[in-house]
């Protein structure tokens, strides 16, 4: 009778499910947290609806009873055991968004990991190791990106904090003193690696590999860098009618050549993983009778190879320099982000598929097209990803959404990992 009433109190492991039903309001709750009339959903880092979103997350905490830790770089922890001995299997990812962003990119891999957090609580499952979810701050780049986890990896330095600023021009020093705090506490957020046993992320895949493909799992192997530039090429302003078209310095024509030049850059010097992107453009002064003297715009490159994407930004430079001297072109470029392509675990990505077996799901091994937050983590831990399905490769949209039964999947999966590197057996 012992023997029975202890398993009882102790339920094993592998019997445990998350709360379906739970995590469902969770996502459904928090998708109108935030919301613009005109954006949207709009969580960007450091605003309104950013805080709103952090309120949310802070008040599910203290229903589920669990710690809650701010850190110098405002990523909020919620903890189950932590007693900063023994070190802790950590989830994580953001809340932050796009503006007019989904209500999953992020936000799902916060509700899953606080469920996990929830569910062994209530279960009474004895843990070796204790259990963590974190919301980063600014993954989504509003101030250069992963600011939150590169903060706990030790990556950022004074002069990346005071120089971090939005495409508004709003620093981000700043913004964080609007919310009463200092942006340079981030400094004094670097995590010690003996405090993390392993680092584990759920997200959407944001494109449509899995979903084309009807598998409900993603074990990712490799998560893209990037370069991310704001270029500026610099003509003269002329009259629009007066000017002969072989006397024109437009700064508008070397835009456009660079643009027709990019598939060529990466068909020379990509491979198979690589993007790129000119996501963002201002011409000035910006008057239809006038001959644009400048061009702003945003250049971003991705890949999952830390080589070839320096050969990509040597390309890029080279490119725009060329362009620029046969144009009679002022070029300049400010780098505003830049994050190194990384690997994960094998031991984890073999455990994650282990679990996802036992469990008899299907996977699928891949890389990542987006940057996440487990890149940074990477630096201090061994880190593991899952991704769940995004239909039709939506993301950054209103259109982004995963089918619940993926959810209760990816959910699952993430609970088994977890309790395995986590739980006594």
């Amino acid at each position: 009778m012992a023997e029975t009433m202890q398993t009882q109190a102790h339920p094993r492991a592998q019997d445990v499910k998350i709360d379906m039903e739970r995590l469902r309001q969770d996502v459904l709750d928090l998708s109108q947290v935030g919301r613009d009339p005109e954006l949207g959903l709009n969580r960007r880092a450091f605003t309104e609806g950013d805080r709103q979103g952090r309120d949310w997350f802070r008040q599910r905490l203290a229903v589920a009873g669990l710690e809650l830790f701010q850190d110098g770089a405002a990523n909020l922890h919620g903890r189950l055991e932590y007693d900063g001995k023994r070190p802790a299997v950590v989830m994580g990812s953001h809340l932050d968004t796009v503006p007019g962003g989904g209500p999953l990119d992020g936000a799902l891999g916060v509700l899953v990991g606080l469920e996990v957090l929830r569910t062994v609580k209530e279960a009474g499952i004895e843990l070796r190791h204790p259990l963590e979810v974190i919301d980063f701050s600014d993954e989504e780049g509003r101030f250069g990106g992963m600011f939150g986890s590169q903060a706990l990896a030790g990556q950022l330095t004074p002069e990346r904090i005071q120089g971090a600023r939005d495409l508004e021009g709003i620093t981000l020093v700043d913004a964080m003193a609007a919310w009463g705090l200092d942006a340079n506490g981030a400094l004094g957020a670097r995590r010690d690696p003996s405090t993390i046993h392993a680092f584990l992320e759920l997200h959407i895949e944001q494109g449509p590999v899995l979903d084309r493909k009807r598998i409900s799992i993603g074990v990712v192997e490799a998560i893209t860098g990037l370069f991310k530039w704001e270029v500026r090429l610099k003509g003269q302003p002329n009259h629009a009618g007066t000017t002969p078209m072989d006397m024109r310095i437009d700064a508008f024509q070397g835009l456009a050549e660079f643009g027709g030049e990019v598939n060529r850059i990466l068909e020379e010097h990509g491979g198979p993983n690589s993007r790129a992107t000119i996501g963002r453009v201002e011409l000035k002064p910006g008057a239809a009778n006038t001959i644009p003297g400048e061009a702003i715009f945003s250049v971003e490159v991705r890949d999952t190879d830390e080589r070839v994407l320096k050969a990509l930004s040597d390309a890029c430079r080279r490119t725009l320099s060329s362009i620029a001297r046969r144009r009679d072109l002022m070029f300049e470029f400010d780098v505003l982000s830049e994050i190194r392509p990384t690997r994960c675990d094998p031991g984890l990505l073999d455990l994650i598929a282990s679990e996802a077996e036992t469990a008899g799901l299907e996977y699928l091994r891949m890389p990542s097209g987006a940057a996440h937050d487990t890149q940074s983590m990477s630096a201090v831990a061994r880190t593991g990803m899952i991704f769940v399905p995004s239909i039709e490769g939506r993301s950054h949209s209103a259109g982004e959404w995963t089918n619940w039964e993926d959810i209760e999947a990816g959910a699952n999966l993430m609970l088994r990992s977890v309790l395995a590197l986590a739980a006594k057996h």
